[in-house]
C-alpha cells in the first residue's frame, strides 16, 4: 500500500497534470469549435453565393443587374463567383487546419486522460491501489497526451519561475 508521503507526492503529481490537461482543454475546445463553425458557415455562404446564378441562370443575373442599376449580367455573376471563391478557400483552410492538428482526437485523448487521472486520484486517496501500480497507471495515462506540455515545463522553457 501507499506510504503517506508517497501518496501525497503522487496526488500532487496527478493534480498538477490534471491542471495541465484542463488548461489544454480550455484552449483547445473553443478553437476547435471556431474552426468547425467557420468551415461550415463559409461552405454555406459559398453555396448561397453561387445558387442564384447556378439556378436562375441569365434571368437571375439580368434581373439583379437591372434592379441594382448595373451595366450588365457580368457585373453580377463575376463578383458573386469571386466572393464564393474567397469563402470556399476560407472553408477549405479552416477544415484542413482542424484536421491537420487532429484537434478532435487530441481533445478526446485529453478528456480520457483527465478521467483516468481523476479515477486514479480517488483510488490513491482511498488506498485501493499499491504505489507501484498507481505510478504505472499514472505514467500510462500521461503518455496518452504527449502533446500537452506541463505548465512547469513551459515556465522552465521560458526562464520564469513559479
Amino acid at each position: 500500500m501507499l506510504e503517506r508521503g508517497d501518496q501525497e507526492q503522487l496526488l500532487n503529481h496527478i493534480e498538477d497534470r490534471r491542471r495541465d490537461v484542463n488548461a489544454y482543454l480550455r484552449r483547445a475546445r473553443p478553437r476547435s469549435e471556431r474552426l468547425t463553425l467557420t468551415a461550415i458557415i463559409s461552405s454555406a455562404v459559398a453555396a448561397a453565393l453561387t445558387a442564384g446564378p447556378a439556378l436562375g441562370g441569365s434571368d437571375f443575373t439580368d434581373s439583379v443587374a437591372q434592379t441594382l442599376g448595373l451595366p450588365g449580367a457580368q457585373a453580377v455573376w463575376r463578383p458573386l463567383c469571386f466572393l464564393a471563391m474567397i469563402v470556399s478557400v476560407v472553408a477549405a483552410i479552416t477544415a484542413n487546419l482542424s484536421k491537420s492538428k487532429n484537434a478532435e482526437a487530441r481533445i478526446i485523448s485529453a478528456e480520457n486522460c483527465n478521467t483516468e487521472l481523476d479515477l486514479l486520484a480517488t483510488f490513491v486517496e482511498l488506498h485501493q491501489v499499491p504505489l507501484d501500480e498507481a505510478v504505472k497507471r499514472y505514467q500510462e495515462s500521461v503518455t496518452k497526451v504527449p502533446f500537452i506540455q506541463a505548465e512547469s515545463d513551459e515556465r522552465a522553457d521560458h526562464g520564469s519561475h513559479p
